[in-house]
């Protein structure tokens, strides 16, 4: 392990934590510096709202601070089960299960429905907590080209008598765009697997009330039976939850470890998530906000001719190929007082880093132009395109 990390850091990819002092809204202290954010995924700017801040208050004062147990055990409060009502509610499901962190609701999610002999076929950029799922599951992972519905239809094909389950990412965390879900739906349904989607950058910000990427593409509970999505994106708060058929949560409920064998989110927590839920429902100006706030940048980086990938979601990335040159981008923005992470390998391939920017509807104009302007001052490649 010591040989992999030394490996690491001689090439430049040593990962560091970094110590934030203060947050406010887009605003973050960081050192003595006051720095504008471009990579939180705070998406509708609900993190500090005072609703939820009361929310939590609230029954911190009335319950305390933590659950004391797992959900089985007494750690399910009131406020837990008025939020899975709610997700289920948003999302079209007869009911939601809540889990500690999306990483756990993948994990737990597929060691409950996956075995030795099953197959998984999954989008070759899926988050890393669907891959990991799928291998301590023990089932056979096969990877398909991104986006690729017609790859995933050859994979699905290479074991016809197993049970197959298809997972993918709703949107995909470092590039920002859109699974193929409808084409992905119909494959599903001719060859008998399970579609499984995780949503953690959907919800909230797509879809009809902010359901999410599956809600607007058109798909419910039949087509998409196993959905999963965080509460610390779009919702400000922290946790995640699956919802489907009332017969797969009382499946999790039994067998999946991560939640059987986790102490419960505090009920403070649960709380201000339920007041996100309903904000993010209600407030369809943050929406409208956030997607102006993408068309602004968007139009402004094709005018400075920036290399970005194509997404028309929150995530912006920007394209710059060498690992030290996203590094170099990184802090020389950070130099003008705005943060911006450097993505590199192996989060992303080789010879894929990026500027990782996100935008969220905390951003006002002035923000978005602030950061068109320091990526137009970056030095140009090759006497090209800037940075």
């Amino acid at each position: 392990m010591a040989t992999h990390t030394s490996e690491r850091a001689a090439a430049g990819l040593l990962r560091r934590t970094r110590t934030i002092d203060h947050a406010e809204g887009p605003w973050l202290e960081v050192d003595g510096r006051r720095l504008l954010a471009f990579c939180s995924n705070d998406y509708l700017g609900l993190a500090g709202h005072p609703q939820l801040i009361a929310a939590f208050k609230r029954v911190a004062d009335d319950e305390g601070v933590g659950s004391t147990a797992a959900h089985l055990v007494c750690g399910h409060r009131r406020e837990h089960a008025m939020l899975e009502e709610a997700l289920a509610e948003w999302t079209g499901r007869e009911r939601a299960l809540l889990f500690s962190t999306g990483y756990m609701a993948n994990l737990g999610a597929m060691q409950a429905l996956l075995g030795r002999g099953d197959l998984c076929v999954q989008d070759r950029l899926n988050h890393a907590c669907l891959l990991d799922g799928a291998t301590l599951a023990g089932a056979t992972l096969k990877r398909y080209p991104h986006g690729d519905a017609a790859a995933a239809a050859r994979q699905l094909a290479v074991e016809p008598g197993a049970a197959a389950l298809l997972a993918t990412d709703g949107v995909f965390s470092m590039d920002g765009d859109r699974a193929p879900l409808r084409e992905l739906a119909t494959l599903c349904r001719h060859e008998g697997a399970t579609l499984m989607v995780d949503d953690a950058h959907g919800l909230g910000v797509l879809g009809p009330d902010g359901a999410g990427s599956v809600a607007e593409a058109g798909l419910g509970m039949r087509e998409v039976p196993v959905l999963m999505a965080t509460l610390g994106k779009a919702l400000g708060t922290h946790g995640a939850f699956v919802a489907g058929p009332a017969t797969l949560i009382e499946d999790l409920t039994q067998f999946a470890r991560t939640f059987v064998y986790s102490t419960a989110m505090p009920p403070a927590l649960a709380a201000a998530a339920l007041a996100a839920v309903r904000l993010a429902r209600t407030d369809g100006w943050r929406r409208e906000k956030l997607a102006a706030s993408i068309a602004r940048f968007r139009q402004g980086a094709a005018r400075l001719d920036l290399p970005l990938a194509p997404s028309d979601t929150p995530i912006q990335p920007l394209l710059l190929g060498d690992a030290a040159a996203a590094l170099a981008a990184a802090t020389a923005l950070e130099e003008r007082g705005l943060l911006v992470t450097a993505i590199r390998p192996p989060t992303v391939p080789v010879g894929q880093a990026r500027l990782r920017v996100t935008l969220s509807a905390a951003h006002e104009e002035e923000h978005v132009d602030r950061l068109l302007d320091a990526l137009a001052a970056l030095p140009r490649a090759h006497g090209q395109a800037p940075v």
